[in-house]
């Protein structure tokens, strides 16, 4: 089916816009949704806790260690073409996960609803750079970010309503015709797309070489927590995922590589990673943290705790737009350097929450946070992809996802560490039974130490530099 619009028309980009923004939504809806059911896939498939968290656990995995791989796939055969078959195995996988009739099949339908959001995840951003023109990039990244948060701030509430009057199985059929649309839109209006790397061959040994070793480092983050961050199992994981990640950066000095390392040495390029992965560590701290400051630690019950914690993405999602418009005008520096430093400010604030705080102060603390994140999202997201040269554009988009998974990995693990010790060390090594004001204590610390690394990502964002002349025009 080929577009019924020029594809250059000013009407065209926005119906790919379109495409593009609800598959957006839809993963993003997805990837929120599902820890909130997962009590109820637990009873429902008689699994235990420790099973029942690879619905989770083996989605992360598995996207993240193939967004290389699908960005490299995308920039060898077309961006286009790679997200459009990553929405068709998207929708399968969704409706296969709805039907299952045991946690082992849903944990490996989720594996292959994870091949689909990785081709997604990896070429989306992509498209849009190409279908835009770079004084119109930030914006249209900011809009797409809107749609992201709001599918983030949906996810929760819509797919608990889902899957109490009807189970956790419409949680994942919701996807089907949301995703059947938005293919239509794309089969409709998205450019195939060419080849924009002729005469290479795909990198296999690098392509499962940093599956691998991402793949284990991130099980060793997720599962961390759980195990013990000082335990025999998650040392041997670290160093192991170290070993071969360094084969990984080893084999990619070779002629032909997946990871054309040469891009970090762009300066724009590399501080636009880190402090993209900085940013997602303080964001998923604090999504980590709050629901035990709100719910353990101020008796709140999980809706209540739900709808407050709605006031962040919200705030972000009025953001990023406003952000990526402007950042077309004065570049991205500036923008990315202040949405850190106000994240820092959130966290701070975040940390000065005690137990009578008014949950009018714990609202505008998570709104500090969400426009900070809003503000550096959608700027750093163009600034990086405009340092990449067209034929490095769904790698540059497979490195920004990369970031923010790892980010959230780290996040999340960083977290949980410096909450667990307090707790620990407050109950006299009894963690589990920590009284309510220990509880205070571990959020103060966490939020703190994230603070910290977002003053990090402020002086990170400061040093990239003036925009580089645009390689993409």
């Amino acid at each position: 089916m080929k577009p019924t619009l020029p594809e250059h028309s000013p009407i065209h980009k926005w119906w790919v816009f379109l495409a593009v923004g609800v598959g957006a939504f839809m993963a993003a809806f997805s990837g929120s949704v599902v820890n909130a059911t997962l009590p109820l896939i637990q009873r429902d498939l008689a699994a235990s806790i420790a099973t029942v968290e690879w619905v989770v656990t083996i989605y992360l995995l598995l996207v993240s260690g193939l967004l290389l791989s699908f960005g490299r796939v995308g920039d060898l055969r077309g961006h286009g073409r790679v997200y459009m078959a990553g929405f068709g195995v998207f929708v399968i996988g969704s409706a296969l996960c709805a039907f299952a009739a045991t946690v082992g099949q849903l944990i490996a339908f989720r594996g292959v609803q994870a091949l689909g959001g990785a081709m997604l995840f990896a070429t989306s951003p992509a498209i849009l750079t190409g279908v835009f023109p770079a004084a119109e990039r930030g914006r249209v990244l900011g809009l797409q970010a809107m749609l992201t948060y709001l599918g983030l701030t949906a996810g929760p509430s819509v797919g608990g309503w889902l899957a109490r009057q009807y189970g956790w199985q419409a949680v994942f059929l919701f996807n089907v015709p949301v995703g059947l649309i938005a293919l239509g839109l794309s089969l409709r209006f998205v450019p195939r797309g060419v080849p924009v790397v002729h005469g290479d061959r795909f990198d296999w040994a690098g392509a499962v070489t940093f599956m691998a070793g991402l793949s284990v480092l991130l099980l060793a983050l997720n599962r961390g927590h759980d195990w013990g961050w000082l335990t025999l199992r998650t040392l041997a994981l670290l160093a192991l995922a170290g070993a071969i990640l360094a084969l990984f950066i080893r084999l990619e000095r070779r002629p032909g590589p997946m990871l054309d390392l040469s891009l970090f040495q762009r300066r724009l390029f590399s501080t636009a990673t880190a402090s993209a992965m900085l940013n997602y560590i303080c964001l998923y701290s604090i999504m980590f943290l709050l629901p035990f400051y709100l719910i353990q630690g101020r008796g709140m019950d999980t809706a209540q705790a739900g709808l407050l914690l709605t006031a962040q993405p919200i705030v972000m999602a009025i953001a990023a737009p406003l952000s990526g418009a402007l950042s077309d005008r004065i570049g991205s520096r500036l923008l990315s350097t202040v949405g850190m430093a106000i994240l820092a400010l959130g966290l701070l604030l975040l940390a000065m929450l005690g137990p009578a705080s008014p949950l009018s102060q714990v609202a505008v603390a998570l709104a500090v946070a969400g426009l900070g994140t809003g503000i550096f999202i959608s700027p750093n997201t163009s600034a990086l992809m405009g340092a990449a040269p067209r034929d490095r554009q769904g790698i540059a988009a497979a490195v920004m996802a990369t970031a923010r998974n790892l980010g959230m990995a780290l996040g999340v693990g960083l977290a949980g560490a410096i909450f667990t010790s307090v707790l620990a060390s407050a109950a006299g090594g009894t963690g589990a039974s920590a009284a309510n004001p220990a509880i205070f204590a571990a959020t103060r610390a966490s939020f703190l130490v994230a603070a910290l690394l977002a003053l990090v990502g402020v002086g990170v964002s400061a040093t990239r530099g003036a925009q580089v002349p645009d390689p993409l025009g």
